[in-house]
């Protein structure tokens, strides 16, 4: 594997974009959703939503996403401190 040197931590992070992703690229990006569901899957709420705007339903959802990763953190954070114990 190659070893390439930038000079600005942007020229590295352009590096990693794909500007012509082919097949392989979509696969390997649906594995890693498919994942990182697996790993810490999201529980939406049942039921049906409506909303008058699409900003409104983003917030929404943003609001669910949020609260998950609060929850795993607290976790985390709760198993951590029960090991130093």
């Amino acid at each position: 594997m190659p070893v390439y040197k930038y000079k600005t931590f942007e020229e590295a992070e352009k590096a990693l974009w794909h500007f012509h992703p082919d097949n392989a690229y979509y696969k390997k990006i649906a594995e890693l959703w498919d994942f990182a569901d697996r790993l810490s899957p999201i529980k939406y709420p049942p039921g049906i939503y409506k909303f008058k705007t699409i900003e409104e339903a983003n917030r929404h959802r943003d609001e669910i996403e949020m609260n998950h990763a609060k929850k795993i953190r607290a976790q985390r954070f709760a198993s951590r401190k029960e090991q130093r114990e």
